[in-house]
């Protein structure tokens, strides 16, 4: 285990234990706060229960995901070709974000009813975002040395994106899309804390409705796994694309 990882381990573990004692000791029912064992051992035992909710918000999370995809990437190499397009849409860019995603969720249940589809498209309007300004910025911040050059030898708009551009601009995309997986549960449960039957955002409701907060903290817990393997995964992907990142940084 790398030395990097041991700090943030030991310290998780102290919270923990802190959390523990605090419940053992200050004798706190668990339908208030229940300690972290009570937690786990719900989690694993009522995983029956909890998997197949935790099957259908995830599967809202990666439609969201593509969702965000494939509306962010060509929005952001549209921006990037046009400036004009950039100082037309940056408004509503912001707005989109500055809207409390509360706010959004009613009217998206209305609009596309208690199904997937208002899932997909709550998720996908929180991710969007941090993937297209972080590609946008990417593309922005391509070496001026390097823009010049690839004039000079009369590439075309579309060769520069393809060969300067984009591979330029890869690290940016994927630190959005991290920021972007990882805040991908939010859009999707606070979609199905408005209107579902299914997923762990039904089931944190329909627990805290009956006072049953381990259950609630246990969604809360695969929820949490679910962030962690996307970033995770993600994370894999980027190192096997930028492989030549890596090479350059420990030269």
């Amino acid at each position: 285990m790398k030395r990097s990882f041991l700090f943030p381990l030991a310290l998780f573990l102290v919270v923990l234990t802190a959390w523990e004692a605090f419940c053992r000791l200050g004798g706190i029912p668990d339908f208030i706060l229940p300690p972290p064992t009570r937690i786990l051992r719900v989690a694993l035992g009522d995983a029956a229960i909890l998997l197949p909710h935790a099957g259908i918000t995830l599967v809202e999370i990666l439609a969201g995901i593509a969702l965000a995809l494939t509306v962010a990437i060509p929005l952001a190499v549209g921006m990037h070709a046009q400036p004009a397009v950039e100082r037309a849409l940056a408004p509503f860019l912001i707005a989109s974000q500055a809207v409390p995603v509360f706010a959004l969720a009613p009217l998206l249940v209305v609009w596309l009813g208690y199904g997937l589809a208002s899932k997909v498209l709550m998720a996908g309007v929180i991710i969007f975002f941090p993937i297209t300004v972080s590609l946008l910025e990417g593309f922005k911040s391509c070496d001026r040395n390097y823009r010049i050059l690839f004039q000079l030898m009369g590439a075309s708009k579309l060769q520069a994106l393809r060969k300067l551009y984009w591979p330029w601009a890869l690290p940016y995309f994927f630190a959005g899309l991290k920021v972007g997986v990882s805040v991908a549960t939010i859009g999707a449960v606070i979609g199905e804390w408005v209107g579902a039957q299914q997923g762990l955002g039904y089931v944190m409701i329909q627990a805290n409705a009956r006072l049953k907060v381990d259950l609630v903290f246990a969604a809360i817990l695969w929820l949490s796994l679910m962030g962690v393997g996307l970033w995770a995964l993600v994370g894999i992907i980027e190192k096997r694309w930028l492989w030549w990142k890596d090479a350059s940084d420990s030269e």
